[in-house]
């Protein structure tokens, strides 16, 4: 199909018709099909290999006791919540922004400074709209994207120059340092705060594995802000063999630190510190032969971006950190045995919705690259297509989950009220599947366009409602009514990114008919 033909027939569909625009297509290995395939596949399996990682980790320390591990599973919430808060926004508008400066820089000649990238880039991001008002009028051919680059192919082997590349391995790194003062100096009041008391058996392995893991924070940080510069790039192959080497190493080290070395959850720490800095290694080797990071001038680095737009994803993960370390902290509140079944069910929760982000990874990528060029059929079209993907890979996890899991529970944990509660937790496990999909591709495609704003004020409307429904539930169900809370936590989540979309279709449908 021409690339002129991919359109809404003037924006006159109904909104739920992008779940079903060009349906049949969606297993089609076309070019929109590929490149999505070709940027998703290794972000998903670089997303899921760490909390696969930390699986492993629950695995071995299982085998020690429940009282470890419903300790670690404290500590791990409590340290993936607090990274989450700064990594989030930086991966996410790195992604962004890198998509958009190494676009842009293709149609720029290279004779042209940074002032020059500058002034091509929008800043005002939050007012693209996924269904522009006429879009043959504004899709450029490709001869004239091309009509002002300059010499690309002889540039193919120079150090490309990103200023967001710069600015975010400056931020990742002051952004550990300083996450990591705080969780060492703090780890106690903290812990206490999820419902590990000073008079608990949990407090002493938990504030023991957290002190430990803190101090690779500085690398995780670091390393995720490199990944979201290599998806910028739609390269998720580099930091996927990166990621490999590192939790391997992370697998190999935890039964020798653990068992042979007899340090207990103090060895899964220290295993798990060193393949951070191994992972962030590597990134770093890889990235410094392809992109110029010293940049020429503190105005190159153009941090007033990331800040006007890291403020507002930080009120978003901080909403999301919110609910979930709220949830982990009512089930700790509960005892060791259910803190124990919930972090199970929370780590497999997690790092299967995370299949779906590799999803959402793609298609930012290749939106926020369609959104800089000005195709806006093209944005129509990947939009569609990952959202398509994101249901049928939902219904694929649910019905993987809600039969294996059952079987799987035994790796974790032999203790018959562990594996009870598992039990209790894996229908919502599993239903939530095909919800969490959605949620996390919606973000994907809010993010390729820049719509930061909405999605900042969005997730904390979402996030204020959960949080009573967490207080209410868990008060009147127990452990049940958590995962009902975190259930609904998910579906508010998905429905606002669906009635962001209703509203672009509406105001293209007003700006087409002339009543805008």
């Amino acid at each position: 199909m021409a690339k002129e033909d991919i359109s809404f027939h003037g924006c006159r569909e109904t909104p739920v018709f992008i779940f079903f625009k060009d349906a049949r297509s969606i297993f089609k290995m076309d070019e929109l099909g590929l490149e999505i395939m070709r940027i998703a596949l290794p972000a998903a399996l670089a997303l899921t290999a760490d909390p696969i990682a930390s699986l492993v980790d629950t695995a071995f320390i299982g085998q020690i006791g429940p009282v470890e591990l419903a300790a670690v599973g404290v500590s791990i919430a409590l340290f993936n919540q607090v990274s989450r808060i700064a990594i989030f926004p930086l991966v996410s508008i790195t992604t962004s922004f890198v998509a958009e400066e190494d676009t842009i820089t293709k149609v720029i000649p290279e004779s042209e400074d940074c002032e020059s990238l500058e002034n091509e880039l929008s800043l005002d991001n939050e007012n693209k709209m996924l269904i522009p008002e006429n879009d043959s009028d504004k899709t450029p051919s490709k001869s004239e994207l091309l009509a002002n680059s300059f010499e690309v192919a002889n540039i193919k082997h120079e150090k490309r120059h990103i200023p967001s590349a710069s600015s975010a391995l400056i931020i990742g790194g002051i952004l550990g340092i300083i996450q990591a003062a705080f969780l060492i100096s703090a780890a106690k009041p903290l812990l206490n705060f999820m419902g590990v008391k000073s008079d608990s058996p949990m407090l002493f392995p938990a504030q023991e594995y957290l002190t430990l893991r803190s101090l690779g924070a500085p690398a995780v940080l670091l390393s995720l802000a490199m990944q979201g510069v290599f998806r910028g790039f739609k390269d998720t192959k580099t930091p996927l063999y990166a990621t490999v080497a590192g939790d391997l190493t992370n697998i190999i080290l935890d039964p020798i630190f653990m068992f042979v070395f007899h340090l207990g959850v103090r060895g899964a720490a220290i295993a798990h510190v060193l393949s951070q800095y191994l992972i962030s290694l590597i990134l770093f080797w890889r990235l410094a032969e392809q992109v110029a990071l010293l940049p020429p001038s503190p105005k190159y680095l153009q941090f007033g971006r990331f800040l006007k737009n890291g403020f507002l994803l930080l009120m978003r993960v901080i909403a999301v950190t919110f609910c979930v370390t709220l949830a982990a902290s009512m089930a700790a509140r509960r005892g060791p045995t259910q803190m124990a079944a919930f972090q199970v069910c929370l780590q497999v929760w997690l790092a299967t919705s995370l299949l779906a982000d590799g999803l959402a990874v793609a298609g930012q990528a290749i939106l926020a690259s369609a959104f800089a060029k000005k195709d806006y059929n093209g944005a129509v079209a990947t939009a569609s297509r990952v959202l398509q993907l994101g249901v049928v890979l939902g219904l694929v996890l649910a019905l993987i989950l809600g039969i294996g899991l059952h079987v799987g529970a035994r790796l974790f944990t032999k203790d018959i009220d562990v594996l009870h509660l598992i039990g209790v937790g894996i229908p919502f496990v599993a239903a939530t599947q095909p919800i969490n999909a959605l949620a996390f591709v919606f973000d994907g495609v809010n993010f390729g366009a820049s719509d930061f704003a909405y999605s900042a004020y969005s997730m904390v409307t979402v996030a204020i409602f959960s949080i009573l429904f967490l207080f209410i539930l868990s008060s009147s169900n127990g452990y049940i009514g958590i995962w009902i809370a975190l259930t609904l936590y998910m579906s508010m989540r998905a429905f606002a990114g669906f009635w962001r979309y209703v509203l672009n279709h509406k105001i293209s449908n007003n700006i087409s008919f002339g009543r805008a």
